[in-house]
């Protein structure tokens, strides 16, 4: 079964719409935004494309397109995701509903959560900045991040909403997630790696296990 979504997030704030594939591949339906197109303003959006993944990312705001790239390329996952948010007032709104709406993404593409590994931990290093992240495919959204950041800003993106954005991803999507900067000089690095490394925690955690089709990996019975 392909695991895959299309979300359409509409508020006074922002805007938001994406499609998601959990596995890659190609994207039947290609999120039309009310921001810009490609190339229309001149700006260099996060996009990629390989045989296996399609990856394009336009929030509005750089630094966060360039971490949501990073977790969709490392998670296996083909992205297309645009947002058109109220940035004349802050990075807030954009940021979190953008966040939001990939983590109700994940949820709705994962389905059941039957016959999966459930469990996932990764680390990634980015030069000197090494990062751990663990989740649970719970039904239970809960998180506790620590970043240790250190600037205001990374780019346009304030570093106060960096953890609020996994945050946000931990809520929509109800899984559990623990991401902690171990160690790392340069918040950039420090950032990178973190979302490095979640993406490689939710590969392992959503990955089809073999002999378990069909089964809840809970002593429950039920995630919940």
């Amino acid at each position: 079964m392909a695991r895959f979504a299309t979300i359409h997030r509409d508020t006074n704030e922002t805007k938001v719409q994406l499609s998601l594939s959990l596995d890659g591949g190609s994207l039947d339906q290609d999120p039309k935004n009310g921001g810009s197109k490609d190339g229309e303003d001149g700006k260099a959006h996060a996009a990629q494309v390989s045989k296996s993944q399609t990856i394009d990312i336009d929030s509005g705001i750089g630094f966060l397109d360039h971490m949501i790239h990073a977790l969709a390329k490392h998670a296996g996952w083909s992205l297309k995701l645009r947002c058109k948010g109220d940035l004349h007032i802050d990075d807030h709104h954009t940021a979190e509903d953008t966040c939001l709406a990939l983590g109700n993404a994940f949820k709705t593409a994962l389905g059941p959560s039957t016959g999966l590994a459930r469990f996932g931990s990764a680390y990634a290093p980015l030069d000197e900045a090494l990062s751990r992240a663990v989740i649970d495919l719970s039904n239970r959204p809960f998180s506790v991040i620590n970043m240790g950041l250190k600037r205001e800003k990374l780019g346009d993106l304030s570093c106060e909403m960096i953890p609020h954005c996994l945050q946000s991803f931990a809520q929509g999507a109800g899984v559990t997630l623990h991401v902690d900067c171990l160690r790392g000089e340069n918040d950039h690095h420090r950032a990178e790696s973190a979302f490095k490394a979640l993406a490689v925690a939710i590969k392992m955690a959503t990955t089809r296990v073999v002999g378990r089709e069909g089964e809840v990996m809970s002593t429950k019975g039920v995630l919940y």
